[in-house]
């Protein structure tokens, strides 16, 4: 098969080389999802209510490649909420000399 698709056998072997790849890293793979809404909102929390930034400037600020599908910013309150890639994060300010911080999630219903 490797004289006659040369192409195809190179392709499989590197599908599979992903493959084990991904097995191997499956437990951070799975956290990623995570990591950008949890970015974003400690962030811009931190770039808005520690720093005293005007919102325009914060939300360029935490812009990435990789789009939000949602972010609230609740001024009144002082928390803010992004989610990416599945995932939703909130930070919240608890004060001057704290700052901003992550606030853990519940786990899902099942």
């Amino acid at each position: 098969m490797i004289k006659r698709h040369p192409f195809l056998s190179v392709l499989c072997l590197l599908v599979l080389a992903i493959a084990v790849w991904g097995w191997n890293n499956r437990e951070h793979l799975a956290a990623f999802p995570g990591i950008v809404g949890a970015y974003s909102a400690k962030e811009y929390c931190s770039c808005r209510y520690v720093v005293g930034n005007q919102a325009d400037y914060c939300a360029g600020y935490v812009k990435q490649y990789l789009p939000l599908s949602d972010f609230l910013d609740d001024s009144a309150h002082k928390r803010v909420t992004a989610r990416g890639l599945g995932s939703s994060q909130t930070a919240a300010w608890l004060g001057q000399r704290a700052g901003c911080q992550l606030q853990p999630q519940a786990d899902p219903l099942p």
